[in-house]
């Protein structure tokens, strides 16, 4: 998507938090061009204290997108009409929140012409599969940046399936 094939284009979704501010430092010292993305699905933070932290680190802008009404009407109400639970016990509130984040995220890196994505999930559980099925399902083409840690090492994965 990217019309200067040298410039690394990517998409973060942006948490504020100590991983995604590493993450994001890390991005810009591989050479990537970073735009943060936060989605306000109804949670209590400070979203403008993080997009000031983003600016201050690097980040090229930050969207601050109010995903809420799509969440709840599109991702919440559908599973509790179907009365979704995982392990037959609990009911899903995170995992339903993360396929609504990264559907978003990437409407975001189609607008900024980004052929990367990157997320602060920690490549050893659920999360990242569900950010990263949500991407490829919309943009097949998307790659995949993200950092993990493999026995208390930094490992960086860049993956296109």
């Amino acid at each position: 998507m990217s019309s200067d094939s040298t410039v690394k284009r990517l998409v973060l979704a942006y948490s504020g938090g100590l991983d995604t501010s590493c993450i994001l430092v890390w991005l810009k010292d591989q050479g990537y061009k970073v735009v943060c993305y936060m989605a306000n699905i109804g949670q209590d933070e400070d979203m403008e204290a993080a997009r000031s932290k983003a600016l201050s680190l690097g980040a090229e802008k930050v969207y601050i997108e109010d995903i809420r009404e799509e969440f709840v009407t599109d991702f919440i109400f559908p599973a509790i009409q179907a009365n979704v639970l995982y392990e037959d016990r609990y009911q899903l509130g995170t995992a339903i929140a993360r396929p609504c984040i990264a559907k978003k995220h990437i409407e975001i890196a189609m607008k900024e012409k980004a052929n990367y994505v990157s997320h602060g999930a920690t490549g050893k559980g659920n999360d990242q599969v569900r950010f990263e099925l949500t991407y490829y399902s919309l943009f097949p083409d998307v790659q995949v940046c993200y950092l993990c840690f493999c026995h208390g090492l930094p490992v960086y994965h860049k993956l296109n399936v």
